[in-house]
């Protein structure tokens, strides 16, 4: 296996209706960590910086009479972009992540079991779709799943 040469995503840019009402979700449910706001930005944009993860951060627009982040369509008909997945560093942090989503009515609390990695779907502000996945502890590295296949972890009855 040779060496990759860059160590993941930096940063992913989000166009929203309402940058208050995205930080608030992000900064409850994933512990994100307000880095500031850019200045000098023309009449009617807002951008904040949200940090997601050691090396990576959401770039949050906010345009005046800009309706973009309202229009909602199937997965796979998102354009070149569909959605994203943020990682959750251990198990414990998903499933606390998990709960939270739960809790907020933001996600049924469904895991997908993936084969490398386990995954729960939710609809953050604005209705971005968006998942949290972490390593699958279960994986016996020769299964790789389709979307919807429950993970037995979360869901023993579909076993």
């Amino acid at each position: 296996m040779s060496l990759m040469l860059t160590s993941g995503f930096d940063h992913v840019a989000v166009l929203t209706a309402d940058t208050d009402a995205f930080v608030s979700f992000f900064t409850e449910v994933f512990e994100a960590e307000v880095l500031g706001m850019a200045g000098e930005m023309p009449p009617g944009m807002r951008l904040t910086f949200v940090k997601v993860g050691p090396d990576s951060e959401f770039n949050l627009f906010q345009i005046d009479g800009n309706s973009e982040a309202a229009k909602q369509t199937p997965m796979g008909g998102r354009g070149r972009l569909d959605h994203l997945g943020l990682r959750a560093p251990s198990m414990e942090n998903f499933e606390i992540i998990r709960e939270r989503l739960i809790a907020r009515g933001a996600s049924e609390g469904f895991v997908t079991d993936f084969g490398p990695v386990l995954s729960c779907y939710f609809v953050g502000p604005d209705g971005l779709e968006t998942e949290v996945c972490v390593a699958n502890p279960d994986w016996d590295s020769r299964t790789f799943n389709p979307p919807g296949t429950p993970s037995r972890r979360f869901h023993p009855e579909a076993s």
